[in-house]
């Protein structure tokens, strides 16, 4: 963060890619959020958004609040707006892509979830879509392990 400019900017891509694959999710957080911070300061808005996107998420799962509160009103000024502190997990899923996952992982086919919902099948693709990606899943069988201990609306 010091060194500033592009040689700053290239150790802090440097230091999240490192951090990435190591198990210190506090440290990577911290990369992600001065990254995001580094990259604003250098006019660049909307590339910081994601890495503080990113750090913000971690940060939260960490029990950072300091860092996640920095990491928040950053985002805000670099013109993000943060809708939720998990982007990825069950406590990630709305209201509504909980409901579909939770049916589908009853074995309900999709046309039977639309029609106990009433909405239409390409709503529930819509919401299974952002389950699968938010639970890192990639397929039905998977909700039940995934949902398992969460209860039903």
């Amino acid at each position: 963060m010091l060194e500033g400019g592009i040689g700053g900017l290239e150790r802090l891509r440097e230091a999240v890619a490192v951090l990435e694959a190591s198990p210190a999710k506090l440290e990577l957080a911290r990369a992600l959020v001065d990254l995001g911070v580094a990259l604003r300061h250098a006019s660049e808005r909307s590339a910081a958004r994601e890495p503080l996107r990113r750090g913000l998420d971690l940060a939260h799962r960490c029990g950072a609040t300091v860092l996640a509160g920095r990491a928040r009103d950053e985002l805000v000024v670099a013109g993000g707006r943060p809708r939720r502190l998990l982007l990825s997990g069950v406590d990630a899923l709305t209201a509504s892509e909980r409901r579909v996952a939770q049916l589908a992982a009853t074995g309900l086919s999709n046309r039977e979830i639309a029609q106990a919902l009433f909405v239409t099948t390409r709503t529930v693709e819509v919401h299974l879509t952002h389950a699968y990606r938010k639970l890192g899943i990639r397929t039905r069988q998977e909700l039940p392990r995934v949902l398992e201990g969460t209860s039903g609306g």
